[in-house]
């Protein structure tokens, strides 16, 4: 037997499967309702629509649409984006943004252009599992900073950039995700994301704001993003994943010149481009303003069904002290924390078994905690799915608690 282990990179020696991936895997068995996964609903997608602009694309630019294509990603689609953004309160010139295959790539990305081994990471905690992937494949040392409903705690944060500083490991960046974070729902208020800016400016850091919810604001005020308050600090990530269909791939990155720049030659060795082709698709679709029209249909079902659910788990969860849940102004997810003698990664083998499945809070954590918590998704499972899973989660809830 050969010991492949040898001739394995530091790098792909600190990669780790996904938690959440492989729980999925014991979630396929027929009848289960998930909230597991980010999954938006297959039912919303512009099936016709997407039709018939392939057809377009294909008779008016067939040739360059199945051509390779320039790496910062097809200018008809960037000139789109720029709209979009600007719609937004960001002013950015076209050459200081790139198409991504998705927001995962950016993560990648940024990973690629940031990280040596050993540094160090500012994230929540908990955050989003594929952040925590993607900087662990380039050997990141994460440091979490608890949030609250407003968001990251800046008080702490501050607290252990200076504690790192203090050890001569500087942290490269911070890593936040201000609007409706994944897992916990939470919207960073205005008061943390300029204190945010603040810190970043004292100790001379960048920011990477996630951004992959932004537009499924369901109630409430949007706050501005952190690039509106910052440009020369801030690398925002954004997908279409959440906000369109998550088949095609993409996203796109906005940021400092030369910061773009240097993704855009590591991006060249990664995949010479995003797919042209959905590109093309895409700039149509949002050209005839379809993509305003999809993402308002979104926002009606998902705010639906977060309400059904907050209802139902008002409805089906004992009244125990300490059990709490997130009430999310958007996005897909929100969070349930149990009291914490449970422990809902031990429930979740009899979860499945009663035929409900969530993602342990466990999953979320760069070092350690979120025992007692799990993350739960209301944009995939219908209102009756929703209905009849929260009851199955209470009732296995009521009966680890006796």
């Amino acid at each position: 037997m050969i010991n492949y282990e040898k001739f394995f990179s530091l790098n792909a020696k600190g990669m780790k499967k996904s938690e959440i991936r492989e729980l999925l895997k014991l979630t396929n068995k027929p009848g289960i309702i998930s909230f597991a996964g980010g999954l938006p609903a297959p039912d919303l997608f512009p099936v016709e629509e997407i039709k018939e602009l392939t057809q377009y694309v294909l008779e008016k630019e067939g040739r360059k649409a199945l051509q390779y294509g320039e790496t910062e990603g097809v200018y008809s689609l960037r000139e789109q984006l720029v709209k979009l953004l600007k719609e937004d309160g960001i002013d950015i010139p076209i050459e200081q943004l790139i198409v991504t295959t998705s927001s995962q790539q950016g993560l990648d990305l940024i990973g690629k252009i940031f990280v040596d081994h050993g540094d160090i990471i500012m994230t929540g905690n908990p955050t989003y599992l594929g952040a925590i992937q993607a900087f662990n494949a380039y050997g990141a040392k994460m440091k979490g900073v608890e949030l609250d409903n407003n968001g990251m705690n800046t008080e702490l944060l501050d607290r252990e950039i200076k504690k790192s500083i203090d050890i001569g490991k500087k942290p490269k960046f911070i890593y936040v995700i201000p609007d409706f974070q994944n897992p916990s729902g939470i919207t960073m208020n205005l008061e943390r994301r300029k204190k945010i800016i603040e810190i970043a400016e004292k100790y001379d850091l960048i920011i990477l704001e996630d951004s992959p919810y932004r537009q499924l604001r369901f109630e409430g005020e949007a706050e501005p993003p952190l690039i509106s308050l910052n440009s020369e600090r801030v690398i925002s990530i954004y997908t279409f994943s959440k906000i369109l269909l998550p088949g095609f791939r993409l996203g796109w990155m906005a940021g400092p010149d030369e910061l773009i720049q240097k993704v855009i030659i590591a991006k060249q060795a990664t995949d010479l481009c995003s797919p042209p082709f959905n590109q093309y698709i895409l700039a149509e679709f949002i050209k005839r303003g379809l993509l305003k029209k999809q993402i308002s249909k979104i926002i009606s079902a998902y705010r639906e069904k977060k309400d059904f659910m907050l209802d139902k788990l008002q409805k089906y969860m004992p009244k125990l002290e300490s059990l709490t849940w997130t009430t999310p102004e958007g996005g897909l997810f929100l969070w349930v924390t149990l009291p914490k003698y449970m422990d809902i990664t031990e429930m979740f083998e009899q979860a499945v078994k009663r035929n409900v499945a969530y993602v342990v809070g466990t999953a979320f954590y760069p070092n350690e905690g979120g025992n007692n918590s799990c993350r739960l998704n209301f944009s995939y499972a219908s209102i009756e799915q929703i209905d009849e899973g929260i009851k199955r989660f209470g009732e296995l809830v009521r009966e680890w608690n006796k």
